[in-house]
């Protein structure tokens, strides 16, 4: 086999390998990324939060080093009232409650009735104007003209 020869049967060879690493490329599968899946508790507690007899609470989830979620806090603490106990739960000081409470993101923000069934969830940053919707209408069903908002999914 001349020089000529030689090179044709290497470049066929390079041209085998290649059509069958492009065959097995295109049959593995790729599995999909990886999707956060970011969740509220459905039930508290209400022992683990101040004033527990307070027939609903306010929980903003949060960390010192968010700025949305000192944002949420500000916003959260307007509806504080006789009837809603408003708490800040900050993960450096009650890392503890978000173990319990597997919140993996923050802000998190729930409202919880008497019995601590959650009735309201906002992850992320919430305008003012959707939170204290969302708070009226679980305290007083039928007042806001969105009632669904806040509102815990399936």
């Amino acid at each position: 086999m001349g020089g000529v020869g030689r090179v044709l049967l290497a470049v066929a060879v390079v041209a085998v390998v290649a059509g069958v690493a492009l065959v097995l490329r295109r049959r593995q599968r790729l599995d999909a990324p990886t999707q956060a899946r970011h969740s509220a508790p459905v039930q508290l507690d209400r022992r683990d939060f101040p004033r527990p007899e307070a027939p609903w609470l306010l929980a903003v989830f949060s960390s010192a080093s968010c700025h949305t979620c000192a944002d949420v806090v500000r916003k959260a603490q307007v509806a504080a009232c006789d009837d809603v106990e408003v708490v800040e739960v900050e993960y450096g000081a009650a890392r503890a409650l978000h173990d319990r409470y597997a919140i993996d993101a923050v802000p998190t923000l729930v409202l919880a009735d008497g019995e601590g069934v959650v009735r309201v969830t906002f992850l992320g940053p919430v305008t003012a104007t959707d939170l204290w919707a969302a708070v009226a209408e679980a305290r007083a069903p039928g007042s806001s003209p969105e009632p669904e908002l806040g509102r815990p999914g399936p």
